[in-house]
């Protein structure tokens, strides 16, 4: 009796624990299937980054956006590429958003006047928990000068049904170094 007692119980457990299993399994797959597109969230980070005149940006949010051990190069002028760790990356901005420009007679401050970073066109590619972005942009400070363009690559990686950036690397559209064919206009 002890035996058939504990052959239930043993059986009864072994459903419950295959059913949270196959459970857990599907709300997994549910969380995945369903996280904001990869495009969507990369689209976010460029309004994140951007700001009006007398306004910063939130670099709480944009933080929140990266993984702590991410790595982002930048060009930083036209011969140098630089690495940067998140909290280098955020300082850079920071340090961006405070330096006065100057052009002819004009000075302008971006903090002061804005500055406006947005997708002009996007490449996504998802596999899995990993996803790569390319990006063409445009960069402005407001008011001071045209549009610049440029070019992101973007790394993610899903955690917790939610892309975080893991690197991210830029170079600057130039006359020798056009917009690449993935991110041309399609005629």
């Amino acid at each position: 009796m002890k035996n058939n007692v504990f052959r239930k119980s043993a059986v009864a457990a072994a459903i419950i624990f295959c059913l949270g299993a196959g459970l857990g399994r599907a709300q997994e797959a549910a969380a995945q299937a369903s996280p904001q597109p990869v495009g969507d969230f990369v689209a976010g980070i460029y309004s994140l980054v951007s700001s009006g005149g007398g306004k910063l940006p939130d670099w709480d949010k944009v933080r929140a956006c990266f993984l702590k051990e991410a790595v982002i190069v930048l060009r930083t002028s036209r011969t140098t590429l630089t690495a940067f760790s998140l909290d280098g990356f955020i300082k850079d901005f920071v340090d961006f958003y405070e330096k006065p420009f100057k052009r002819g007679e004009a000075t302008v401050v971006p903090k002061d006047s804005g500055f406006t970073e947005k997708v002009v066109r996007m490449k996504a590619w998802e596999y899995g928990d990993m996803a790569h972005v390319l990006v063409l942009y445009e960069a402005q400070i407001t008011g001071f000068m045209a549009p610049q363009q440029g070019i992101d690559s973007w790394i993610l990686v899903r955690r917790d049904g939610r892309w975080l950036i893991a690197g991210a690397t830029n170079e600057i559209v130039t006359a020798a170094r056009p917009v690449p064919p993935e991110l041309r206009e399609s005629k």
